[in-house]
């Protein structure tokens, strides 16, 4: 999991990418990088370790040059989360030159590994999928190439190739020197990946007069692709469309825009995850608002509560801040009990759950939130989370709340217990590391310790997430065990549970 953004501007664009990311950070706080380039197709980038507003300085931002421009935060799913040489972006010299970002996970890396280097002769020199990402991208635009110049044909050819020859989650965006900007999403459309576009000249009218469905569509038009709708908002763009699973989206260096589908068979299965925790309440992704779907879950949830706890013996509902607030705001409403803010959250501390290593995750925890004694004494409290997946971060709050004088602590979490792998993107590789692995809901609840624990039912999320809308499947693999890419076998999570392991 992974933010990402790419634009391309009238201008320079150095310090809108800047913005987008501090928009992003929530994604990623491993490292950050941006590259940009000028006409003449000279790149410029600059990568650091950190957050955003760490990794970059004024004089960093001199040099990024140039009217078309990408940025990562990143968040470590392969290779190593203190590594500098695998921050984002990547970059290979042939064809042309490419940099590229990417915001997923590949399921078939050892494969891809071997090809690369007997097949394509290519080196790699890190462990990072993404590395092996943009090497095989610029091996099958090689192949394409039939000529001195580089055309969007030839550019969406070699991506249905990428489609072909990849397995897992992608969302990328790339720069090709001297001719453009290219996006493209995984046949499922996993991980996410958003268009939109501004006029040039803001007194000119965007709205229905673009033909982005139109191959060839140009004219005083600036584009960007990111990760979250927020970002388009947020620097004026106008949200024109979700990149449709398998869609590659070609933006020339005039802001000539032209778009190909290059899966033959793809199907929106969006990551369940971005709308219970990782994406910001205040986007939308797949035509799904993501504050909405979370209040939802909080109205299912609710009935759940009610069916296995005594609702009755209950005195305060309280959020964990702050993904799991709407949730936490419906079930006291629907169950008609008092609604109480009882701990407060350190805003300058990184979220937890995206934390390498456990021993930092369970010190932060204490550091990002305290219990207010008042709130919590002499109460019989309900605290609602948005997901539960180690159980460190939930076992110290539980604790918390019993220090500050809480009674008896039930705790609900409005996802289903995460029994399974999450291969897609997120950083919960281990079986054994997964507090519900193996375990019934009583036995969680006595390794939490809390009085009474509750799920979200399965079904219920899905429900919750996709009323409403226009899709009709979900990747919920970590709840229900269900991968829809393909090979991801018991072998392949043994190999990924020994690989992290060592």
């Amino acid at each position: 999991m992974c933010g990402i953004v790419g634009m391309v501007g009238q201008g320079p664009v150095n310090q809108e990418i800047y913005d987008a990311l501090l928009l992003l950070q929530h994604r990623g706080q491993d490292s950050t990088g941006i590259a940009t380039a000028e006409s003449n197709g000279i790149f410029h980038i600059s990568k650091a370790r950190g957050m955003v507003r760490e990794g970059f300085r004024t004089r960093d931002m001199r040099t990024l040059l140039g009217g078309i421009g990408l940025g990562h935060v990143r968040y470590a799913t392969k290779g190593t989360a203190s590594n500098e040489e695998e921050a984002q972006p990547f970059y290979v010299n042939a064809p042309y030159g490419i940099v590229l970002v990417h915001n997923g996970n590949l399921t078939n890396t050892r494969e891809l590994t071997d090809e690369l280097f007997h097949r394509d002769r290519r080196h790699l020199n890190t462990s990072s999928d993404t590395e092996l990402l943009v090497n095989i991208l610029g091996s099958e635009l090689q192949s394409e190439i039939g000529g001195p110049d580089l055309d969007p044909a030839q550019v969406f050819a070699a991506v249905t190739r990428v489609h072909e020859r990849v397995e897992g989650s992608y969302a990328a965006i790339a720069l090709i020197a001297g001719y453009g900007l290219l996006a493209f999403r995984d046949p499922f459309g996993i991980r996410p990946l958003i268009l939109g576009t501004r006029a040039a000249d803001p007194s000119a009218s965007v709205g229905e007069s673009i033909g982005v469905e139109a191959v060839g569509h140009s004219g005083g038009y600036e584009w960007v692709v990111a990760s979250e709708s927020l970002v388009l908002e947020n620097a004026g763009f106008e949200v024109v469309r979700d990149l449709l699973p398998g869609e590659a989206v070609f933006i020339t260096l005039d802001g000539t825009l032209h778009t190909q589908q290059c899966a033959p068979t793809p199907q929106l299965v969006p990551c369940s995850f971005e709308y219970v925790y990782l994406a910001r309440p205040d986007s939308v992704m797949n035509g799904i608002a993501v504050y909405e779907s979370r209040l939802r879950m909080g109205d299912r949830l609710a009935d759940t509560i009610a069916k296995y706890t005594p609702i009755e013996a209950i005195d305060v509902v309280m959020p964990i801040p702050d993904s799991s607030r709407p949730a936490a705001m419906q079930v006291a409403r629907k169950l008609g009990i008092e609604y109480r803010e009882g701990f407060y959250k350190n805003r300058y501390v990184g979220r937890t759950f995206i934390m390498p290593g456990q021993a930092v995750r369970k010190k932060s925890v204490r550091q990002k939130l305290n219990a207010m004694s008042s709130e919590f004494k002499g109460k019989n409290v309900l605290l609602i989370d948005d997901s539960i997946v180690r159980g460190t971060t939930s076992r110290e709050i539980i604790q918390m709340a019993r220090d500050a004088g809480a009674k008896t602590v039930t705790f609900a979490s409005a996802a289903p217990p995460v029994r399974y792998p999450h291969v897609y993107g997120i950083n919960m590789p281990s079986r054994e590391e997964l507090v519900a692995h193996n375990r019934t809901i009583p036995e969680i609840a006595e390794e939490l310790g809390c009085d009474y624990l509750v799920y979200q039912e399965v079904d219920d999320l899905k429900a919750a997430i996709l009323e409403g809308s226009d899709v009709t499947d979900l990747d919920m693999s970590c709840f229900d065990g269900r991968y829809i890419t393909g090979t991801v076998s018991a072998e392949y999570l043994a190999w990924v549970e020994g690989s992290q392991s060592s």
